[in-house]
């Protein structure tokens, strides 16, 4: 196409051009895709299984309470509430409510997307609030009373921006928002760590640390462990570079603030730093991340450093670390079957998760003295083909955890441990939500175009005779991994109708480390468009499906990756659908967060980079010659403000005038999910299926 882009102008997220442009769109799609009276018997499944009331409350234990935020046919925009560990073990357990979003939504006339919530210790009294208007990634915060239940009048409170904050005492927090010119990045993040004390103007809140200009963020936060009491800012440089501060001072004995998630996940706050010092940088690799429990720094290198291998886990004593001390206990290595899968501390513990050839397996491990005196333990009970993950811990206080198991045909399992003897407690089991009576899961290893082994999962019937339509999944990217998983959407929309399904491990992930996903970073990204194809030619070869019966599915980074299927391979595919995606590689730069993504794919603006990314820019390889396009479903939402929706809008425009078949939904909220609420998620889960099953299995 020429360097004019015709259609820039569907890039004005709210002008009304556009939307009347989105409004005959999702006219056209509905009229075309819900006609059918099947249309509402599957929409009516799928709200089915997700309102169901067996599902697993997933809690957070914030002392003697256990919290959770649930939404069902009552609460469709959800309900913050809690309950003890003893009526939490119970069928039905006694929920005491806390925040009634659906209450507060009509209260205000707002339409409120629960967004998290940080809660001070040691009292577990206050709680800052974080409330997304229609699932957008920008929230506001508002103080909250946990034992009145209630908003504290003239509490902290911070306007809708991309906020980071978190607790330092009861009197101050850390924060990083909007602060005016120069305090966000050019990617919409808080580039100032402030402390912020009540009563005073948010604008007159000290700055503590800044990160440059062209960093993505800066955030700060307070390990608050008793005893271990200490202050951090984090410098994000790029999407896989960093850097670890820990700023001078100190904080205040006995002044803890955990939020909702430990230092390196959430962004508690710091406390009084001694501003004639410099903050010390934490002295290991900017590509490694690395975080401090207590007496330990654990390192996680994604290049070979101090002659251990990429993907390994250290653990060094922190103090001796800064004196200079560099030997470390080796927590694990990786080999070509088994990468590192993540870590959590129990009080005395590190509970070690790894996964081999994309199946979990834990230990348990125990810190001793010197780099040979951990000790280790191995948690059972884990099937083969199954997902492991630990839910929640209580690391200051105690040495439980609660574990959850599952796998594509194995409803979730969520055990409770104590470390180091293991989970020998079923606190809650998920309901089996489809029959699998007759389905099976198969691992299998497709041979990509360089001859790399790429592995998928197929779930489908054991029986089947020929090939069959073929649903097949994969994302490709930013280190997330493609592992099993129950979804009880896809076995009621999709395995239930005799369907097949298929999840794909393809490079560009983390199922094998960090070099399986450095070799997809930018211009090598098409290994990961290879890989994808080298599955879906690996299941047309065992007769699992044909190209006319194989549909695939993706979003986001995934999204990117079904353009790129449709435009460099589409004689491969019956049906496509791509949800919140990236299309147009050459300005994904400048809209919403894209910037930040420039480390994965590429600059467009660096000569070097361009030609690469025009070549993996589905709205620059759209043409008109050539194989014929499978028929596209592409679906996104007007609140996605992470992927622009533009991105989908112009990549459906280009289409239409290409004269291929392409269908477009979009949603006026949702955000980057797609859905805030079960309902929207049911009929964008009847619309993905309709459109497939009726292009994949087309009635005879």
């Amino acid at each position: 196409m020429s360097n004019e882009d015709p259609h820039l102008w569907l890039e004005d997220v709210t002008g009304e051009a556009a939307l009347s442009w989105v409004r005959d769109r999702n006219e056209e799609t509905v009229s075309a895709l819900t006609s059918d009276p099947g249309f509402k018997v599957l929409e009516s499944g799928i709200r089915e299984v997700l309102d169901d009331d067996g599902r697993i409350p997933y809690a957070r234990r914030r002392g003697r309470h256990l919290y959770n935020f649930w939404q069902d046919a009552d609460h469709v925009r959800g309900l913050w509430r809690r309950t003890t560990l003893e009526e939490y073990r119970e069928e039905r357990p006694d929920w005491e409510p806390v925040l009634d979003l659906d209450a507060l939504a009509e209260a205000e006339g707002e339409k409120w997307a629960w967004a998290g919530a940080a809660v001070l210790a040691p009292d577990h009294r206050h709680a800052l609030v974080m409330l997304s208007r229609d699932g957008a990634d920008a929230c506001v915060v508002r103080e909250f009373d946990l034992e009145r239940r209630e908003f504290v009048a003239g509490g902290f409170e911070v306007a809708e921006a991309r906020t980071q904050i978190g607790w330092i005492d009861r009197d101050r927090v850390w924060i990083g928002t909007d602060f005016g010119p120069g305090s966000m990045s050019v990617c919409g993040y808080p580039l100032q760590v402030r402390q912020w004390r009540r009563g005073t103007p948010l604008a007159e809140a000290e700055t503590v640390y800044e990160g440059r200009p062209t960093d993505i963020s800066a955030t700060g936060w307070r390990d608050d462990t008793p005893g271990f009491e200490r202050d951090f800012a984090h410098r994000q440089i790029d999407f896989w570079k960093q850097e670890l501060f820990l700023l001078p001072g100190g904080g205040i004995p006995g002044d803890g603030i955990p939020g909702d998630a430990h230092p390196g996940d959430g962004f508690p706050g710091a406390g009084t730093p001694d501003r004639a010092a410099e903050p010390e940088k934490i002295d290991v690799p900017d590509d490694a991340s690395a975080s401090v429990h207590r007496e330990w720094l654990i390192v996680a290198p994604k290049s070979p450093w101090l002659g251990h291998a990429a993907g390994s886990l250290l653990a060094f004593d922190f103090e001796a670390f800064r004196a200079g001390e560099r030997e470390a206990a080796v927590l694990f290595t990786p080999d070509e079957h088994t990468a590192l899968a993540g870590w959590n501390w129990t009080r005395h513990h590190l509970i070690l998760t790894t996964s081999v050839d994309v199946s979990s397996r834990l230990e348990i491990l125990t810190p001793g003295p010197g780099p040979d005196g951990w000790s280790r333990t191995p948690l059972s009970g884990v099937p083969p083909l199954s997902t492991a993950s630990v839910t929640g811990t209580d690391p200051d206080v105690s040495d439980e955890f609660f574990l959850n198991v599952a796998g594509h045909l194995q409803p979730s399992t969520l055990y409770r441990g104590t470390a180091p003897a293991g989970a020998d407690e079923t606190v809650k089991q998920g309901p089996a939500l489809f029959d699998t009576a007759g389905l099976t899961v198969r691992q299998y290893f497709a041979s990509s175009a360089d001859g790399t082994r790429v592995p998928y999962f197929v779930v489908g019937p054991e029986d089947r005779t020929g090939p069959g339509p073929t649903l097949l999944y994969g994302y490709g990217g930013f280190e997330i991994s493609m592992v099993p998983s129950y979804s009880a959407v896809t076995g009621r929309a999709w395995l239930a109708r005799g369907g097949t399904y298929v999840v794909a491990g393809i490079r560009g992930g983390h199922e094998y480390g960090p070099d399986w996903h450095k070799a997809a970073l930018g211009a090598n990204r098409v290994r990961a468009y290879e890989d994808f194809a080298a599955v879906a030619r690996d299941l047309i070869a065992r007769d699992v499906t044909t190209p006319a019966q194989l549909g695939i599915e993706g979003g986001s980074n995934g999204g990117l990756l079904m353009g790129a299927m449709l435009t460099r391979d589409p004689e491969l595919f019956g049906a496509v659908v791509a949800h919140v995606p990236l299309m147009d590689m050459l300005r994904f730069h400048k809209l919403l967060a894209g910037a930040s993504w420039i480390a994965e794919y590429g600059d467009p603006d660096s000569p070097a980079d361009r030609p690469h990314l025009e070549g993996i820019s589905p709205y620059h390889q759209v043409r008109t010659d050539g194989p014929a396009y499978p028929p596209l479903l592409l679906l996104t939402s007007t609140r996605d403000d992470r992927v622009h929706p533009g991105h989908a809008r112009k990549m459906a425009a280009r289409l239409r005038e290409a004269g291929h078949p392409v269908l477009f939904h979009e949603h006026l909220g949702g955000g980057h999910s797609g859905a805030t609420d079960h309902g929207q998620a049911a009929f964008n889960g009847a619309l993905v299926h309709t459109f497939l099953w009726e292009r994949l299995a087309p009635r005879r």
